[in-house]
């Protein structure tokens, strides 16, 4: 596991997920504090198995690869 990849994709993923769960929030009324800090939480959570997926996957793709010799 190349776990600097993994914090890169980790810190995009979270961001974004959380983004996506906070407006999701707001947009159907739930803009309490509680309702935030449990969109984060929740956030944070389903980032983690989503960048490991996209850190195997992008693995996987460069694991047979070769460089090219001119």
């Amino acid at each position: 596991m190349n776990w600097q990849l993994f914090s890169v994709i980790f810190t995009i993923a979270s961001g974004v997920t959380i983004g996506v769960l906070m407006t999701i929030a707001l947009v159907t009324g739930f803009d309490e504090a509680q309702h935030i800090v449990t969109a984060v939480i929740i956030g944070l959570v389903l980032s983690i198995p989503i960048a490991w997926i996209v850190v195997k996957k992008l693995q996987s793709l460069g694991v047979n690869k070769t460089p090219v010799t001119p």
